[in-house]
């Protein structure tokens, strides 16, 4: 073998044993930190139930349907209790389709089905400076204490005011209280 195939050989060599380490360092590192990553989307996630049900525990109700990911049953929404184990209302995630991705958003409804106690977005991929804004507490904030029956867009003879140029992200974060309120009013009768 010549002087320069041997040289080949042996960067080729050192590229292996290079790429086969790194792929057992990221080996070992992926399954500790998807548990540290599936830990904060908790903390996330609890820290929004507590912005639209203040002062509740959560108690999970489950469905049918089991997490392909996690293996266990699925939460479908949460019975928000006071300190003294009164039903103070449901809180729940639901995700609509938006104008550029899935929107996901958290919200409460009170144990009578009459007032929305709030929203917020846990996740969303729509236009930075448009859609976005559905995010943002000018936008939030008109769920606050909302009458269940006011719960659509103005241009619909809601409350709502969209956000200019950010209609459909509006209008998914209202369906999508809507669709899942109705669901869990279904459940709960």
């Amino acid at each position: 073998m010549s002087d320069g195939n041997k040289e080949f050989v042996v960067v080729v060599g050192k590229l292996v044993l290079i790429s086969v380490v790194a792929a057992a360092l990221l080996g070992i590192t992926y399954m500790p930190t998807q548990a540290q990553l599936q830990k904060n989307e908790q903390e996330a996630m609890n820290l929004k139930l507590l912005e639209v049900m203040p002062d509740a525990t959560f108690e999970p109700v489950y469905g049918d349907q089991v997490n392909a990911e996690t293996g266990e049953q699925e939460i479908i929404y949460y019975r928000a209790k006071d300190t003294s184990g009164n039903l103070m209302g449901y809180a729940f995630l639901s995700s609509q389709a938006g104008a550029k991705g899935t929107i996901v958003v958290v919200g409460g409804v009170d144990s009578s089905f009459s007032t929305i106690t709030g929203m917020s977005v846990l996740s969303q991929e729509e236009t930075p400076g448009l859609g976005s804004k559905i995010a943002e507490d000018a936008f939030r904030n008109q769920f606050n204490a909302l009458p269940l029956s006011q719960l659509s867009l103005s241009s619909s003879g809601g409350s709502i005011d969209s956000i200019t140029g950010a209609t459909i992200s509006s209008k998914a974060v209202v369906d999508a209280l809507n669709s899942k309120v109705e669901s869990i009013k279904s459940a709960e009768a």
